[in-house]
């Protein structure tokens, strides 16, 4: 049962006590609130951000007892208005209602957990090594405290109320971090380093969003009474965070400055549902849609998933693909600069240069890392006048790393759908018989199977492979993008259908395709694709009541990589429904940040751990904000 903290007008209180509690229901002690779960103290304020308010409350204390309680505006400080009493309910089941034992052990959990012998960063300290915890007296009693080992064994132990200091050390490289001494300025000095290079590269990086910031866009209208029938179209029941990220979309919309969101959740966890709804609003206010999704496979799939929903609505969708012939290509191109057409769903053939809309008010895009350079220039200028909202089960490290450090909106979608099972992975070498047995358990179920094998060149002998592995009656079919449109259609048609039970396939599924009764997938060769490739593959399958199993084989006797290796432990570990924003971590810590923000960065996360990086970043990005 979850308790809570009622602070009233003339309470006597125990403000150390408040504090302790407040950190117990797992809020974070900052400088300043800016988000819920975050408390800060400034002698005799304590400023909250309770679970589910809006705005953030100022307790004032005479002494021990409480003068004020007021509401107010965390970007000037001004206060809003007045209370009486002010209940704070628990991010998290407090810490007092948890069993602790003193051995995205420890349950520390920020982005990953902390370990014994992790090395850890202490915010004013330094790295150091993380021995466990210990219980010491203080103030007459025994409390916890994390226990830290620095430079020539010095200790450090840190009570709990103060673990917000401490973050696992990350920093994308192999080499074990310096140790700092304790007493010393070198650290200060360090961490100055790196606030400065943050700085620089803040400069860099936000000036786009800057100027998105200072843009005028399009203020939308508030739900329409067509709006509230659409939805009620949806046949499923809502997740929670689905109806969270539906709001805070909303709120985006109809305010006056271009929203720039990322919407972040696993396959298969309803962000198609989310995103249409924010077009169809789009299009209640006379505005254009553009869908932007990497393959054409995926785009004919939502064309005809938006058919359905749009039938009893008088709007006007098209499908731009190669899929479509040269004529009508040319007539949709011609709707769209004329605004017949509402709605487009089309590949990156929706950013040639001789696609002009009429009035384009949000493009809504699947998976922008699967697209190239010069798509993703072309949409960095459209953010500038026009919403975007970017949907992802595993965002690029780019993009994860934006979003963290505040630049780009984010909502995370965690919450699996109704009687959604976890898949059951398994990483194993290949084994033909192992092959057989896994289509033959699918198939006897009435299931179908995904065989992906990623290369073109012998895709067709592979299938003849498996052919001879199984019986007579068992159906297979070819899938890969050089083929006809018209006969891949018609493959991915029978497929749908349920008369082909083995799909052999190339990497063509991976975005999105949505085949329910699929519930196996063999992937060969699996240390040759990255990460995050490998999560979305595994998200092809698990869309019904039914446990659903993913392959991952290797060559037998073959020698991996060590970043292969740690590509397909990941995979394993992170099976759990919702582990997309861990891979994305994962895929962040394996692939490295050199290349994504420059050596000279890569140093100053080395320096100080990625937790710290962002914080100053997070810092530096206040800063120009503000003086913009």
């Amino acid at each position: 049962m979850f308790k809570s903290l009622k602070l009233y007008s003339n309470q006597s209180v125990d403000l150390e006590k408040i504090l302790s509690t407040l950190i117990d229901y797992g809020y974070k002690r900052q400088q300043n609130v800016s988000a819920e779960g975050e408390f800060s103290r400034r002698g005799g304020i304590i400023d909250i951000f309770p679970n589910s308010f809006e705005l953030p409350v100022r307790i004032e204390l005479d002494n021990e007892t409480i003068a004020s309680i007021k509401t107010f505006n965390p970007s000037s400080g001004e206060p809003l208005w007045e209370h009486k009493m002010v209940i704070v309910l628990p991010i998290k089941t407090p810490r007092a209602l948890r069993t602790i034992t003193f051995s995205e052990e420890f349950p520390l959990k920020n982005f990953i957990d902390i370990n014994k012998g992790d090395y850890v960063v202490h915010n004013q300290y330094g790295i150091g090594r993380f021995l466990g915890m210990e219980k010491i007296r203080r103030r007459d009693k025994p409390e916890g405290h994390l226990v830290i080992e620095y430079d020539r064994e010095e200790k450090l132990y840190v009570p709990l109320e103060d673990m917000h200091l401490v973050q696992k050390y990350i920093a994308f490289h192999i080499r074990k971090p310096k140790l700092y001494r304790l007493g010393t300025k070198e650290w200060q000095r360090t961490k100055e380093r790196a606030r400065k290079g943050v700085q620089k590269l803040t400069w860099e990086l936000l000036t786009l969003q800057a100027m998105r910031l200072t843009s005028k866009g399009f203020a939308y209208s508030a739900d329409t009474d067509w709006q509230m029938e659409f939805e009620k179209t949806f046949p499923y029941q809502e997740t929670p965070d689905q109806l969270k990220a539906t709001i805070e979309l909303k709120q985006d919309m109809e305010s006056d400055r271009p929203m720039d969101r990322l919407l972040c959740g696993d396959v298969g966890y309803g962000k198609t549902e989310v995103a249409m709804r924010a077009a169809f609003k789009a299009v209640m206010d006379n505005k254009q849609v553009a869908y932007l999704v990497p393959t054409t496979i995926l785009a004919e799939q939502h064309y005809h998933n938006f058919s359905s929903r749009l039938k009893d609505f008088p709007l006007n969708l098209e499908l731009l693909c190669r899929f479509k012939t040269t004529a009508e290509q040319k007539g949709i191109i011609e709707g769209i600069a004329s605004g017949k057409v509402d709605v487009v769903i089309g590949t990156h053939r929706l950013l040639s240069e001789d696609i002009a809309f009429k009035d384009l008010g949000l493009v809504i895009i699947d998976e922008e890392q699967r697209f190239g350079v010069k798509a993703k220039e072309k949409l960095k200028k459209l953010r500038l006048y026009t919403d975007i909202l970017t949907l992802t089960a595993t965002p690029i490290p780019r993009t994860l790393y934006m979003s963290l450090m505040g630049a780009k909106d984010l909502s995370v979608i965690n919450t699996p759908p109704e009687n959604r099972l976890p898949i059951r992975t398994i990483v194993v070498e290949y084994d033909a018989e192992l092959v057989s047995q896994a289509i033959l358990r699918e198939t006897k179920r009435k299931g179908q199977v995904f065989f992906l094998h990623n290369r073109i060149e012998d895709i067709e002998r592979t299938k003849q492979r498996l052919a001879r592995l199984l019986p007579a009656g068992i159906k297979l079919a070819v899938a890969h993008g050089r083929m006809p449109p018209k006969v891949l259609e018609k493959v991915m048609s029978d497929f749908l259908s349920g008369s082909i039970d083995c799909l052999v396939c190339t990497m063509i599924i991976e975005s999105g395709i949505d085949i329910p009764n699929a519930n196996t997938i063999i992937i060969n060769n699996a240390h040759t694709f990255g990460l995050s490739d490998l999560h979305q593959l595994r998200g092809r399958v698990g869309r019904f009541d039914r446990h659903a199993y993913a392959y991952f084989m290797v060559p037998r006797s073959g020698v991996l990589d060590t970043d292969a290796r740690k590509r397909l432990s990941a995979i394993q570990e992170y099976a759990h429904l919702g582990a997309g924003f861990n891979i994305a971590m994962e895929d962040m810590e394996i692939r490295g940040a050199g290349n994504l923000l420059g050596h000279q960065q890569h140093g100053f996360i080395a320096a100080v751990g990625f937790d710290l990086y962002c914080r100053l970043l997070r810092e530096a990005v206040n800063t120009f904000t503000k003086l913009c």
